[in-house]
């Protein structure tokens, strides 16, 4: 690999599902632009030794054989001894660690009407308590590392949420809740670590993945046969790369949507009308006024995800 033209230079990253996907590209271009990577993915170990192989291996025989450094870590990030001892392990490793990715993830789509207890409890588990749990470590890792430093340090933290957030699809309820719990501890995690040095953002990527190449959305995310591949993963991959720069580091607490050629900012949700009332409201009174007000206006002109591009 060249010397020129990276940023990640000496910085040590951990991708979570890093084995396929999403997680595979970012692992790829993190490398590329400097740093040692660890390849987190699910494998027949689940205490950090090594599998003898899998996906995790492969990403690691490819940024190996481009000139970078890598390992293998398997282990489930919801769980909180594997999450642990996958901080742990990179700074076993590499003596330190700059950047997080949080990509693990899958979904079982239900409507909520069919939707099992463990439905619900799998895809949230590994979400948001799997993003939850590696943050816990790393940040605590920052934390201590920010005291003995004198009050800072280099932490990125770039956590994989969907504009499911927003928007709700009808059979992703437990995936739609998962994510927007993603965004609340993105957002939480970067107010309070801030003043260590260590930023938090969230990008909701539209790529092709496992989870949308089947089904009725196959077709939208098919590869096309030429030009121009809006959904390759890979096109999401340098916006992980810049959050975790140097560059970036004035960046915390935002949420971003990628996708082809375009990076979106997401706002924060906003006030779109107050209504009062000479007292107390009563039903009559809300009625002729909240009632009144929605059912002028088309649904879609409400609601949170009206002004995304591509909606």
């Amino acid at each position: 690999m060249s010397t020129q033209g990276r940023p990640l230079e000496g910085k040590v990253a951990i991708v979570t599902g890093a084995g396929r996907g999403l997680g595979r590209a970012e692992a790829l271009e993190l490398a590329a632009n400097g740093a040692r990577v660890v390849v987190n993915d699910l494998g027949v170990a689940s205490d950090g030794s090594g599998a003898d192989e899998g996906p995790a291996h492969e990403v690691v025989a490819r940024i190996e054989s481009a000139g970078g450094e890598a390992i293998a870590h398997f282990g489930d990030v919801a769980r909180w001894d594997d999450a642990g001892a996958l901080i742990a392990r990179a700074v076993d490793v590499y003596g330190e660690l700059h950047i997080l990715v949080n990509n693990a993830g899958f979904s079982r789509d239900r409507m909520i009407f069919n939707m099992s207890e463990d439905d619900w409890d799998a895809v949230i588990r590994v979400h948001l308590k799997g993003h939850f749990c590696t943050s816990r470590f790393a940040t605590a890792h920052w934390r201590d590392r920010a005291k003995l430093t004198g009050g800072s340090t280099y932490g990125r933290i770039v956590n994989t949420a969907s504009e499911a957030f927003l928007f709700g699809p009808a059979g992703l309820a437990n995936y739609a809740a998962a994510k927007s719990g993603i965004v609340g501890l993105t957002v939480a995690t970067g107010h309070a670590c801030g003043k260590y040095g260590v930023t938090a953002n969230v990008v909701c990527p539209r790529a092709r993945t496992r989870m949308n190449s089947e089904g009725s959305l196959g077709a939208l995310f098919a590869k096309p046969e030429q030009g121009f591949d809006t959904y390759d993963p890979a096109n999401v991959a340098p916006v992980v790369a810049y959050l975790a720069s140097p560059a970036a580091g004035h960046i915390n607490a935002h949420v971003f949507l990628a996708w082809g050629n375009q990076v979106s900012l997401i706002g924060a949700p906003r006030v779109l009308e107050t209504f009062t009332s000479d007292g107390r409201w009563t039903a009559q009174g809300l009625r002729d006024g909240v009632g009144a007000y929605l059912a002028e206006r088309d649904g879609v002109s409400t609601s949170f995800a009206a002004e995304l591009p591509g909606i």
